[in-house]
């Protein structure tokens, strides 16, 4: 083993000021929270073992053996991003060669039907809140950690800006949501601040809103599979991008910073292009 190898340890410490930096960088706090939870599943792997190259490729065949490709990506670009950080360049690890897929997949994929069944089954339930969380999210397209953004003051003025990833976007909240949320915001006797907050005054977050929305599934009929917060965006950007196939408008939207990206959002299920090819009607005989 070469000496400089026995100095390369993965260790507790090292990962808490890289993720010091990526603050520093303004990188956003799930970001960070993810890069560390990765590194210390490397940390962990490594069992206070030195870096090697050898060490790495060995915990990129274990990945792969274990996780779904993309997943395997996200981890090593943590990892390669700490070796930038640290110098050793020599150490960074190739990702995986994923081929572009066609379609999503269909058990995936959240219809608008169900996006109704959903929303009726958090009215019958009695959870105004949940309802139009899940309409908020729907309805523009905003990330969930964007919900914090939604204020009495921006039900006010129509029109939300947003802060995030470093980026700024403006959303535009439509006139019938505006009208519920107004009323919601009357009910609550609320005039200024976060319009979805808990019973402490906190803003909802990640978990709140998908632990409530798990609870929906089996009263919807919807599989648990499609239910999650980051499903009601996509769900938005497959609606808007049939009614204006205008790819690049709705990267805007969605604050995105590569077209490519948004890509994935408008991905039709191969079930719909099936229907698709059958309504051509170029088979004859």
């Amino acid at each position: 083993m070469k000496k400089k190898d026995k100095l390369r340890e993965l260790t507790p410490a090292l990962i808490g000021r890289y993720a010091a930096v990526l603050r520093e960088q303004e990188k956003a706090p799930a970001t960070v929270q993810k890069y560390v939870h990765d590194l210390t599943l490397l940390c962990g792997h490594l069992g206070g073992a030195a870096l090697t190259k050898a060490a790495l490729i060995g915990w990129k065949e274990y990945l792969t053996a274990n996780y779904a490709a993309a997943s395997v990506n996200t981890m090593l670009a943590a990892a390669n991003g700490l070796f930038d950080f640290c110098g050793w360049t020599d150490l960074k690890v190739k990702p995986l060669k994923i081929q572009k897929s066609l379609f999503c997949n269909a058990d995936k994929e959240l219809t608008r039907e169900e996006y109704i069944r959903l929303i009726r089954a958090a009215e019958q339930d009695g959870n105004q809140r949940l309802s139009l969380v899940i309409q908020t999210i729907c309805a523009t397209g905003i990330r969930v950690s964007e919900l914090r953004f939604i204020t009495a003051e921006t039900v006010q003025s129509g029109r939300v800006e947003i802060n995030n990833k470093g980026k700024r976007r403006s959303v535009f909240l439509p006139d019938k949501l505006r009208r519920l949320l107004k009323k919601y915001l009357q009910t609550q006797k609320r005039t200024a601040g976060p319009v979805f907050i808990t019973k402490m005054g906190k803003p909802l977050d990640r978990s709140n809103i998908w632990r409530d929305m798990k609870a929906l599934c089996e009263r919807a009929g919807v599989a648990p599979g499609k239910v999650f917060p980051h499903n009601l965006r996509h769900l938005f950007a497959r609606i808007y991008y049939t009614l204006e196939k205008d790819l690049s408008r709705l990267a805007d939207i969605l604050g995105h910073s590569n077209v490519n990206t948004t890509r994935i959002y408008t991905m039709e299920s191969g079930v719909v292009h099936a229907r698709q090819m059958e309504r051509m009607g170029l088979v004859i005989t």
